[in-house]
């Protein structure tokens, strides 16, 4: 097969590591890709959104499959491109159409599915301009802290947690009246705060039936012992050890099957990956919200784990037989380590260049801000690059990833070292 990986992080780093151990590939593109991407395939110089330059090139390299890695095309519709062209709609894209989409694109319709099919999450009410005044009289009658997430995609920043009311209201109406998050925060979901241990659960669904793939649990802040700014993500592990089978259980009858059934009841073809980001409230799972892709770092985590052929599983999605394909998982423990650059998650430095990797043996180095440069690897983004290891036990697989994220030198570099440290 020849498959198009779109996208440039360590998600789609991870992706072509994993596709590239397929018998079945013949030839694997990355749209755009990274430095580190090309030891895995070829790197095409487009951007993730420029449907036409992807139709183009999938067209003249007879490309069997595309894999959507980010967000941002599958809520601008790539799938629907494909679809509505007579000339591409014979090659499958993984990843959900449009309206599927908004489960991510959309906080206020995720959260008006999750009513509409009883899957259990925190009790919120939704704002805009026309009800601004209704929305701050609101914030008066609820507990703090209390969560505002603006409505739309806000690379990740649109989530803000008040400690007081005066904050609520001054970031509600910062939100609202403002445009703090630009037009992602027109509407505004006002949300119960919920207090628990985050974990996330993905799921591969050909819209029928679904795989329940590894769960993982990423670490969000800038600081060690989870303290200073939110970030896109500073690390992961996979399995996470208090999701037990019992937790788990819960979690698929209570949230996948709902979820799945919901999308069927409701029309919505899907034919992808399915984040779900959970809070686990004395044992109970309830969902905080949805992506409509993998997770970055817990991609990193998670697909080292799968010794299945990921690639017959898309083609089971792709075809509506996902039911009949095999799968199993690893027992070891994957832990992921990101290197950031120096001053992220603000203002970062770039084009540093990055040594040492070579001597990283016994971890997997997942590019993903990075470049080519003068013949040179070079930091190119926030986050660097991440180093995941697989190991029999958690300590020794944090042990494994932090020594091994101290082996990667580049200007400024910074990692947290107490990455899973938590949960021994």
């Amino acid at each position: 097969m020849n498959i198009l990986i779109i996208g440039s992080g360590g998600r789609e780093s991870a992706f072509a590591y994993k596709l590239s151990q397929s018998k079945r590939l013949q030839n694997l593109f990355i749209a755009p890709g990274n430095a580190g991407t090309g030891v895995y395939g070829q790197n095409v110089a487009l951007k993730v959104t420029d449907f036409d330059g992807i139709a183009s090139f999938a067209l003249a390299n007879d490309i069997n499959m595309v894999l959507v890695g980010p967000e941002e095309p599958l809520v601008k519709g790539i799938h629907d491109y494909f679809l509505n062209r007579a000339d591409l709609k014979h090659i499958p894209v993984i990843g959900p159409q449009q309206e599927g989409a908004q489960l991510e694109g959309s906080k206020d319709f995720s959260k008006q599915f999750m009513d509409r099919h009883g899957i259990p999450t925190a009790a919120s009410r939704s704002f805009d301009k026309s009800n601004l005044e209704e929305g701050l009289a609101y914030l008066e009658t609820q507990k703090l802290p209390i969560v505002l997430k603006a409505d739309g995609l806000a690379a990740g920043k649109g989530v803000l947690i008040c400690e007081t009311l005066e904050d609520a209201k001054l970031e509600l109406k910062a939100m609202i009246a403002d445009s703090k998050f630009g037009a992602a925060s027109d509407v505004v979901v006002v949300e119960e705060f919920l207090k628990g241990i985050e974990l996330s659960v993905f799921v591969l669904t050909d819209g029928n039936s679904y795989k329940v793939l590894p769960s993982a649990k990423d670490y969000k802040r800038i600081g060690e012992g989870d303290t200073g700014l939110n970030t896109g993500g500073m690390g992961s592990i996979s399995p996470v050890p208090f999701a037990d089978k019992v937790f788990l259980s819960k979690v698929e009858e209570r949230i996948i099957k709902p979820t799945v059934e919901g999308l069927k009841k409701d029309q919505i073809p899907y034919k992808g990956f399915i984040f779900i980001g959970l809070m686990n409230v004395e044992g109970e799972p309830l969902v905080i919200e949805y992506n409509v892709r993998m997770g970055d770092p817990e991609t990193e985590s998670v697909l080292p784990r799968i010794e299945s052929d990921l690639i017959d599983l898309l083609e089971g999605v792709a075809q509506g037989n996902l039911d009949t394909r095999s799968y199993t998982v690893s027992s070891k423990t994957a832990v992921t380590v990101m290197l950031v650059a120096g001053g992220y998650p603000g203002n970062y430095e770039s084009g540093k260049v990055i040594s040492n990797i070579e001597n990283v043996k016994e971890s997997i180095v997942f590019h993903a801000g990075t470049a080519t440069q003068d013949g040179h690897i070079v930091s190119a983004g926030g986050r660097v690059i991440a180093v995941t290891t697989l190991q029999d036990t958690l300590f020794d697989a944090l042990q494994q990833a932090t020594a091994d994220a101290g082996r990667i030198y580049f200007e400024g570099k910074y990692f947290r070292r107490d990455i899973g440290f938590d949960l021994i």
